[in-house]
């Protein structure tokens, strides 16, 4: 690429987590739902939880790549005006109040709606840190990352335990802050126990690049963050934090609710030898 690699909160935070010896905690929240004026206090719920880094969803109405309690949450979101537009302002929000990371989580169709070159100006304007479009054909991405890049924006990709060598290999290659591994095909959702493949695609990817990997997909309680954390660099936790909103939407303790689990998955990660 002919513009320098991002140096972003996103990449900052791995630098230290790396210095401190322990995997970061992700937490994934569809923006919107209950609603963009609340959204900015279940962010920061997350973060005195002690969540590391925000991603921030945009509901879309055909999530191909979500299970059923994100797909309700988009429902949700959309059904009270969530727009992208809206999604950014509520960024805005968030980063007045704070440095947290923030990563725009978003399918294709709506950031082609928005505009690329709109989204990357605007984003990096706001202080969002980077995008991962998550129908967005790495092979396909050059000009994504092209604007990206110009603007500062990290740019993080998705890699499964089905994708080829040659796309673990453009995956390193685009990615930036960090790389996403998706614990097994299929859907995002809450699962029994964590899959077998992690423990190779994370090998698979530490033999590519030099890149913070974090694994998400499936993960949903402390135990699953402990095995994760113990060979990962962040833990993603979606599924579980969405289903808190939509079980506790109208009560005045979700914000408790949402805290108390990001401590207890925080308190089970591991700490590394340094």
């Amino acid at each position: 690429m002919t513009h320098r690699t991002p140096t972003t909160r996103i990449s900052r935070l791995f630098a230290r987590l790396r210095e401190e010896g322990r995997p970061a905690l992700i937490a994934y929240l569809t923006a919107g739902d209950p609603s963009l004026e609340r959204t900015p206090a279940l962010v920061a719920a997350l973060e005195r939880g002690g969540a590391d880094l925000i991603e921030l969803g945009v509901p879309f109405s055909d999530p191909v790549a979500d299970g059923p309690v994100i797909q309700r949450a988009s429902e949700r979101a959309l059904k009270a005006g969530a727009t992208l537009r809206g999604i950014l302002e509520t960024a805005r929000r968030v980063r007045a109040a704070s440095e947290i990371p923030i990563l725009l989580f978003t399918y294709l169709n709506p950031a082609l709606r928005y505009g690329l070159e709109r989204l990357a100006i605007d984003a990096a304007r706001i202080g969002i840190d980077g995008c991962l479009l998550t129908d967005l054909s790495v092979e396909e991405a050059g000009g994504w990352v092209s604007l990206a890049r110009k603007n500062n924006l990290d740019t993080v990709f998705l890699a499964a335990p089905t994708s080829t060598p040659e796309r673990l290999r453009l995956v390193a290659s685009y990615s930036t802050g960090f790389v996403y591994l998706v614990s097994r095909t299929g859907v995002t959702g809450e699962q029994a126990r964590v899959s077998e493949a992690v423990g190779p695609l994370v090998a698979a990817m530490r033999a590519i690049t030099h890149l913070p990997l974090a694994v998400g997909f499936g993960i949903s309680r402390p135990e699953h963050a402990a095995s994760v954390g113990a060979i990962a660099d962040g833990v993603v936790v979606g599924s579980a934090f969405v289903r808190l909103v939509e079980e506790s939407a109208g009560s005045a303790e979700l914000e408790q609710r949402i805290e108390s689990l990001a401590q207890a998955l925080r308190a089970a990660l591991p700490e590394r030898k340094r």
